[in-house]
């Protein structure tokens, strides 16, 4: 069967499934086993040294996991895959195996606030230079890989603020210095965005995240050229941040409605984000899919869709933030994002808890921030949800409030 052509929605389900399992089972079994024997030495060795399919030992390879790579493989339209224990495994592993001392990193000042505490607190220990950049300023990052880089991180849409970079330009400026390019594109999905066919070399998500869909499992995942995949993963399974098979077997089952999560949350995230706009107690909105963003012209033409994910600040400060969120009733406030239930919260509890007010500021994320991961709930009832809990927010800035207020 040739997965590899087919549409996405297909590929989701059967790629990494298209070989019977063992009894005629229809789904992938979650092989547990640690370790597998063999009974010719000589096949043993085969596997052991790469030449021949099999596994070994898990923290190195395990079936059921291979199902969740070769899906993402598949998606992405990569060479090879492989995964993580967690979406912070796969950035620090891939960031760790490709740097040492001596190398030089460019990458932009708005990404998720595990990566930037990669690049701030740890990277720098182990005599790596990091530089970042104001993240839409692609002149700037051009001149900064034009003095020499080996590696460029992109993320793109960026957690939480919501910017575009333009992956086709900013990959091409990198390889004319041969410079490694690596895309975040857990925000986007494989749905709605593929680095790699953009210039990209590796591409990794959070699988915790919209690849997983529930919120019940942890991952990460890792893809692009065969190379650099195989770099990593030599990295990995020494430092042992493996997947393990029941998580696998949740992202992998979770990723077979990926498409259909994606297309709808899409939709409902638009209509969202054009009414929270209008509204007269919000200050801003941040969402790629509207005419007004800054990056909509880029983020049109490098995506199939916008996303669900947004960010709006209010008009009355953070102190309107603490009782806004509150009153919400169909949202999960929570550290996380892509679940099939809305989940809300602002950066100092979400994507940069990590980070210092100094820190977050330096980034230019204010702390009156409302990060937004539309769900798959019927839209109309959160619209409605929204429309009571912001009629009880006053529209003058940083009005003090009281239960009273609400």
């Amino acid at each position: 069967m040739d997965i590899q052509h087919t549409r996405k929605g297909t590929a989701s389900v059967w790629a990494g499934e298209t070989e019977p399992f063992a009894d005629g089972a229809t789904t992938p079994p979650i092989v547990n086993s640690v370790t597998y024997a063999y009974y010719d030495l000589d096949e043993w060795h085969a596997v052991a040294t790469g030449r021949a399919e099999g596994h070994i030992y898990s923290r190195n390879t395990n079936p059921t996991v291979r199902v969740l790579e070769e899906k993402i493989r598949v998606l992405e339209g990569a060479e090879a895959a492989t995964s993580f224990a967690t979406g912070m495994g796969a950035i620090s592993n891939t960031l760790f195996a490709l740097l040492g001392p001596g190398k030089r990193v460019v990458s932009l000042n708005d990404t998720y606030g595990g990566t930037s505490r990669l690049f701030l607190d740890f990277l720098p220990r182990y005599q790596v230079s990091v530089t970042l950049c104001e993240t839409t300023n692609h002149e700037q990052i051009e001149a900064e890989v034009a003095q020499g880089c080996d590696l460029l991180y992109l993320e793109t849409p960026t957690n939480p603020t919501l910017k575009i970079v333009d992956i086709r330009r900013l990959a091409a400026a990198a390889h004319r210095v041969g410079a490694v390019v690596v895309v975040d594109n857990t925000f986007a999905t494989p749905i709605n965005q593929n680095p790699l066919q953009l210039g990209a070399d590796l591409v990794l998500h959070s699988a915790t995240k919209f690849l997983c869909g529930h919120s019940d499992a942890m991952g990460g995942v890792l893809c692009g050229k065969k190379e650099l995949v195989e770099e990593v993963f030599r990295f990995r399974e020494i430092n042992g941040a493996s997947l393990q098979a029941e998580p696998a077997y949740l992202i992998a089952r979770g990723m077979k409605t990926l498409e259909l999560r994606i297309e709808r949350q899409n939709a409902s995230a638009l209509r969202i984000a054009r009414y929270l706009s209008e509204h007269p107690n919000v200050e801003a909105v941040f969402f790629p899919g509207l005419e007004t963003h800054p990056g909509h012209a880029i983020a049109r033409e490098q995506m199939a869709g916008f996303g669900s994910m947004m960010s709006f600040s209010l008009k009355a400060g953070y102190e309107a933030v603490k009782q806004f969120l509150p009153a919400l009733k169909f949202v999960h406030l929570a550290a996380s994002l892509g679940s099939v239930s809305t989940l809300a919260g602002p950066p100092r509890t979400t994507s940069h808890v990590e980070l210092t007010a100094e820190q977050r500021a330096q980034l230019g994320i204010p702390e009156g921030l409302i990060r937004y991961s539309v769900g798959i709930e019927n839209v109309d009832d959160l619209l409605d949800d929204l429309e009571q809990a912001l009629g009880r927010i006053p529209e003058t800035a940083d009005v003090p409030l009281t239960a009273n207020t609400l």
